[in-house]
């Protein structure tokens, strides 16, 4: 079997050591679990500019900033579909007050489709371990511990 390779980027947007996640609100907990901003990097899109893309479609925000760049991983998603993802992750945050929970919608451009409704909430950062299919990777690379 063939795997297609794409090119992602995986946000956290982190408050006051709160992370930002997201649920569909059309596909239970057991289907998609909880997820973090992220997204398709389009063609010439640089890494950075796709994560501050995804976010605000993603999360409806405005006043989001890139804080860091932290690596580089690769993910296969089989055998949901064939395909590794190259995921690139961002640190970003939040220069507006925002609420504790609200509704959101994105129209799923790369797949096509009808709008994706998304609830976004804040959690501890020590929790962001529980998001979904390894987007918490390094999420570790926001506090590193002193050698």
């Amino acid at each position: 079997m063939t795997k297609i390779r794409t090119r992602k980027v995986i946000c956290y947007i982190v408050d006051n050591d709160r992370l930002l996640v997201m649920r569909h609100r059309d596909f239970s907990m057991e289907e998609l679990g909880l997820q973090v901003p992220a997204g398709t990097i389009e063609a010439g899109e640089e890494p950075a500019d796709a994560a501050l893309r995804e976010a605000r479609e993603e999360t409806g925000l405005d006043g989001l900033v890139l804080t860091a760049a932290l690596g580089t991983a690769e993910y296969d998603i089989t055998p949901h579909r064939p395909e590794v993802q190259e995921r690139h992750f961002f640190a970003l945050g939040t220069t507006v007050p925002t609420p504790e929970r609200w509704f959101s919608e994105e129209t799923d451009a790369y797949y096509g489709g009808g709008p994706i409704r998304l609830e976004c909430l804040w959690i501890p950062v020590s929790q962001g371990h529980i998001v979904q299919s390894g987007q918490g990777a390094l999420l570790h690379r926001l506090y590193p511990i002193d050698s």
